[in-house]
């Protein structure tokens, strides 16, 4: 087996978030119709409308390593994801649907966030200078969206489900 190297470890993990990021696509418009608080549902849309720009940033490195976009199965996500979709299952109709809702997306918020900070760590490691500033622009996003959603159920949708 050849010993395998930070670069190596730095493609994998740009496949798995691309596969996360994918991932996140397809469920975002569900958790957008499942939400009952307009401000979230519009949080949900707007979200949805930055992971595609995070997509194309994904394939915007992949370009740059001479890669094809290719993603590899990430177990953590769908894991993730599918706690949301438990949630909008058994708390659908219920007061605490919003307050669950903005739980299990700031789930998926904290595993992104996780991941671009390690990536813009490494690409800066490995000089990958322009692939490092597209990972911290990602990051700064999915930062926001977090303080978003923070606030969003600290002044409503917590205390809606109270």
């Amino acid at each position: 087996m050849a010993d395998k190297q930070l670069d190596d470890l730095f493609l994998d993990t740009i496949k798995d978030i691309y596969y996360a990021e994918r991932q996140i696509l397809k469920a975002l418009p569900k958790m957008a119709k499942a939400a009952m608080s307009e401000e979230l549902r519009a949080g949900f849309e707007q979200h949805r409308v930055e992971t595609e720009g995070h997509v194309e940033r994904l394939e915007q490195v992949f370009e740059m390593l001479g890669k094809a976009p290719r993603g590899k199965t990430c177990d953590a996500i769908l894991g993730i994801l599918d706690e949301g979709k438990e949630i909008m299952d058994e708390f659908k109709g219920t007061s605490a649907l919003d307050a669950g809702l903005v739980s299990a997306a700031q789930a998926v918020e904290h595993y992104e966030i996780a991941r671009y900070g390690t990536l813009a760590t490494w690409a800066k490691q490995l000089g990958y200078t322009d692939a490092m500033n597209l990972f911290l622009a990602t990051l700064k996003e999915e930062e926001a969206t977090d303080e978003k959603l923070s606030s969003l159920a600290k002044s409503s949708v917590n205390l809606k489900a109270a």
